[in-house]
């Protein structure tokens, strides 16, 4: 079958099931599925889950949780706080300068992780609460974890 059929089945698919009311994770899973099985026949199925567990079998992806899980034990105990509070008395006088202590902080944690999503996580779920405790804007605290987040990949 010609390929541009092929994608006009799996648009239209994927658009029945999206206006369905499902949820955008199942329709598309339920349109590969169909579409593997109907263009493929059934024995494929066993290359879709090969596929599916090789794209999470990545040592890189494991260190993620365990970040996020760190982020969270700093963000529920009184260490995060006193260190934004330790920060805020040297900074107080210099413009930005509790933003500019958290981009400095990122690109140390992303510098030893090299992973700038666990960096956003980690230092974002301290951070932006305390950000906006001293009174900066949500979208300027979101934005300084984010473009601090973001020296994970460039720190070697």
């Amino acid at each position: 079958m010609d390929p541009i059929y092929i994608g006009l089945i799996v648009g239209v698919l994927a658009l029945i099931f999206l206006f369905s009311g499902m949820p955008i994770a199942f329709a598309l899973g339920a349109v590969s599925v169909l579409i593997t099985v109907i263009f493929m026949g059934p024995t494929q199925l066993n290359m879709l889950a090969e596929l599916l567990y090789s794209g999470t079998d990545n040592f890189g992806l494991l260190a993620i949780p365990l970040f996020i899980f760190m982020g969270i034990i700093v963000a529920s105990t009184r260490a995060g706080t006193d260190l934004y509070e330790c920060f805020h008395k040297w900074l107080h006088k210099v413009p930005g300068g509790l933003g500019m202590a958290n981009i400095v902080s990122c690109a140390v944690f992303a510098a030893l992780t090299g992973s700038s999503p666990a960096t956003a996580a980690a230092i974002g779920s301290t951070g932006i609460p305390e950000l906006r405790k001293r009174g900066y804007d949500p979208s300027l605290a979101c934005g300084i974890i984010t473009a601090g987040g973001t020296l994970g990949i460039l720190i070697p």
